[in-house]
């Protein structure tokens, strides 16, 4: 009697168990149908939707995205990810955020530019453009990163460091290049070493490194940003898609990673792991640094309200690609939700990587 007793209780538990997961999975997909229908009516050629609450993951792959672990071109989400390795040499006492950039880059000086920090190039208020003037001559000559850098460095500053806010890639840059320095490494090596290894990023790289290109996502061009391209037919060969962009890794939007890598990236700042960066420095980098009335910015990341989907808490963190991606996590209900897609940003007036996270929002419970 005891015996049976025992198995009908062992039976429930297994049931229950069942039954939540079962319940846990079906919350998502509201979310998961909209990426869903997106895919039937060729909107969409390739996605991947990852949502971790708590214990409770849901990953779904749809249209030509082979697997839930597919690689896709990050687009700005590469941002947080090199800012990160950017600030395992700040736990290493190796810089402050006050320290002026000309300490590391001695070339950036005058006009304005000997009060500016490294704080102003992590947070978009240092004056600098979101990209040179001449990024598509660069491109065309399929010029290194470097050579970004130093055209960045002779660009005259838009207006003086912490007086506006400006969202700048070639800021982001300039920050990992001031790490490069540091370490005496590329960044590339830097964010294998320091994120993707320490995070167990199985399938992401900067640039494509162990990767071929046929492993990766192809961008689907049209609509596709003027800097990165799109509309130019006689671009194929410096495009989102070319050999030479995804191999560039480009801090500002070179990285590529699936769905559920770029969630334990997240992770490590939700929960606080201390697996690459230190938790106090993780809190750092997903509160505001900027004053009342600029556009809210962590270190690399966007954060408050605007950062998550309508329902998050202003606790929310995380970033955007024009590539077509999204991610944030939410320390209000402790959810991650990234939606990785090909379309880019602006081919489509209401993307459906905005429809589905707020899908995702909206089940908090």
């Amino acid at each position: 009697m005891q015996r049976r007793t025992f198995l009908q209780a062992a039976a429930g538990i297994a049931f229950a168990t069942k039954l939540a997961v079962a319940v846990q999975a079906s919350r998502w997909e509201t979310a998961a149908e909209v990426l869903n229908q997106a895919s039937d009516s060729k909107q969409i050629e390739s996605s991947v939707l990852y949502v971790r609450q708590g214990d409770e993951e849901f990953s779904r792959a749809f249209g030509q995205a082979k697997t839930a672990n597919a690689m896709f071109l990050l687009g700005s989400i590469s941002k947080p990810i090199s800012v990160a390795a950017v600030m395992t040499l700040y736990d290493r006492g190796e810089f402050k955020l006050a320290d002026p950039i000309k300490k590391f880059l001695p070339a950036f000086k005058g006009d304005g530019r000997d009060a500016a920090t490294i704080q102003h190039l992590l947070t978009h208020t240092s004056g600098l453009p979101d990209q040179v003037a001449n990024n598509a001559e660069l491109r065309k000559k399929h010029a290194t990163l470097g050579k970004f850098a130093e055209e960045t460095l002779r660009t005259p500053l838009e207006f003086a460091a912490g007086s506006k806010y400006q969202y700048s890639s070639m800021g982001i840059l300039l920050a990992t290049r001031i790490a490069e320095v540091i370490s005496q490494t590329d960044i590339i090596s830097l964010v294998e070493r320091s994120i993707i290894r320490p995070l167990g990023m199985q399938h992401s790289a900067q640039g494509i490194g162990k990767f071929a290109i046929t492993d990766l996502v192809p961008c689907q061009m049209e609509g596709a940003a003027p800097e990165s391209g799109g509309g130019d037919p006689s671009a194929k060969a410096w495009n989102w898609n070319s050999p030479y962009w995804r191999k560039l890794g480009a801090p500002w939007g070179g990285t590529h990673c699936s769905a559920a890598d770029v969630g334990r990236f997240l992770a490590e700042f939700l929960n606080e792991r201390g697996a690459a960066i230190k938790p106090a420095t993780a809190r750092m980098m997903i509160q505001n640094h900027n004053p009342a009335g600029f556009t809210a910015r962590g270190l690399g990341f966007h954060v408050g309200k605007e950062a998550g989907s309508p329902g998050c808490s202003e606790k929310v963190f995380g970033h955007t690609g024009s590539t077509g991606t999204l991610a944030w996590a939410d320390p209000g209900t402790k959810t991650i939700c990234v939606v990785l897609t090909s379309l880019p940003r602006r081919g489509a007036l209401k993307h459906p990587r905005e429809a589905a996270a707020e899908k995702v929002a909206a089940a908090k419970t």
